[in-house]
């Protein structure tokens, strides 16, 4: 996608210097910055502090991260000591543990002096079929969007929840790819942005990514949503999800499962952009048991943004000695959702039509 008419991806391996490379998410909207991965820790620091974030883009920096523990040390064990450090930064988004046994479940019989090659190659198969997979995700979604317009024959108005654009990916996006292929497609659109609070990842993240497009979008804060959908502002939600469940049920960033109800309850549909990445086939209730990450309290109590001397800081918004909890993730349940859109088509959330995804 465009970062002032440029094309980036989040996350790459520069076959020259040999070095995995990624955007630093952290600053925007503020800096773009290019930071080097060199070893297994700092891939574990960059998932953990979200320099990558989304459920895709976790996934395929799990992936290379195991190509850097390779050169760190090809044996065996070493590679399964840092899947298994790797896995322990994130809990909740599925792709994490997908990539991490995609590349162990295809290396048992490598040679040893050949496993950082295989797994650098499985590595740039990971990252190449996951924007493939969203383009496709963008092609399905895309359909949807041009119903609404050719009914209403008016600019649709679409609102998103978090960040599921190509930051979240590697390209593309999820929830943001059928906007984007919409966009090329010349469907005239107004997208709602949520701040997506704590971190803000609407407000820093989706609205720069469709700046960058120009495509036209508005910021709201979090509780706004219900009230647009009350007045028939919104046409349309999509999400993305970091898990979805057999059964339909969908995680995804916390507040996901209030616009849900408010959809619901005013006759608005509610899509969630789901790779198959991201179902857990071994999950049958998303309520019971997908684990939800619980982060740092920091991050309710303190907000960065630009001061008055154009720095990048810190401030903190809670009396002292407040107690801050930071549940990351939210489960809706399947009854709340219209459809998935997926890079195979458009499924209903229910355990029946996930199931035939399997293969």
């Amino acid at each position: 996608m465009l970062v002032q008419n440029k094309n980036f991806t989040t996350i790459w391996h520069d076959d020259e210097s040999d070095k995995v490379k990624i955007i630093d998410q952290r600053l925007i909207p503020f800096e773009l910055k290019i930071v080097e991965l060199n070893t297994v820790e700092e891939v574990c620091y960059a998932i953990k502090e979200m320099q990558v974030r989304g459920a895709p883009l976790i996934g395929v920096t799990a992936a290379y991260g195991m190509y850097i523990a390779a050169k760190e040390n090809s044996d065996f064990i070493y590679l399964k000591n840092a899947s298994e450090k790797i896995y322990s930064t994130r809990p909740t988004a599925v792709n994490l543990e997908w990539a991490l046994n995609k590349i162990l479940n295809n290396i048992d019989n490598v040679k040893k002096d050949d496993l950082p090659n295989k797994i650098l190659y499985l590595a740039n198969q990971i990252r190449e079929d996951d924007i493939n997979n969203c383009k496709n995700i963008g092609e399905h979604g895309y359909k949807l969007i041009k119903n609404i317009y050719e009914k209403n024959k008016k600019p649709v108005n679409i609102l998103t929840h978090c960040n599921a654009g190509w930051l979240a990916a590697v390209d593309w996006g999820t929830a943001l790819a059928p906007i984007y292929v919409a966009h090329k497609k010349n469907i005239p659109m107004h997208i709602w942005v949520d701040e997506t609070r704590p971190r803000n990842q609407g407000f820093s993240l989706t609205s720069w990514e469709l700046l960058n497009e120009n495509i036209p979008n508005s910021l709201i804060v979090d509780n706004v949503g219900g009230h647009l959908m009350q007045h028939k502002l919104i046409d349309i939600c999509i999400t993305g999800t970091d898990r979805t469940a057999s059964n339909g049920d969908v995680c995804n960033k916390i507040g996901t499962y209030l616009k849900a109800l408010a959809a619901y309850d005013n006759n608005i549909p509610f899509y969630v952009s789901a790779p198959i990445s991201s179902i857990d086939f071994n999950i049958k209730n998303g309520i019971l048991d997908i684990p939800i990450e619980e982060r740092d309290g920091e991050e309710v109590s303190h907000i960065v943004g630009m001061d008055e001397n154009n720095q990048r800081t810190k401030i903190k918004i809670v009396p002292d000695g407040s107690k801050c909890v930071n549940y990351a993730f939210d489960v809706t349940p399947a009854k709340y959702i219209t459809k998935f859109i997926t890079e195979k088509g458009i499924i209903d959330p229910n355990f029946p039509s996930i199931n035939k995804l399997k293969n």
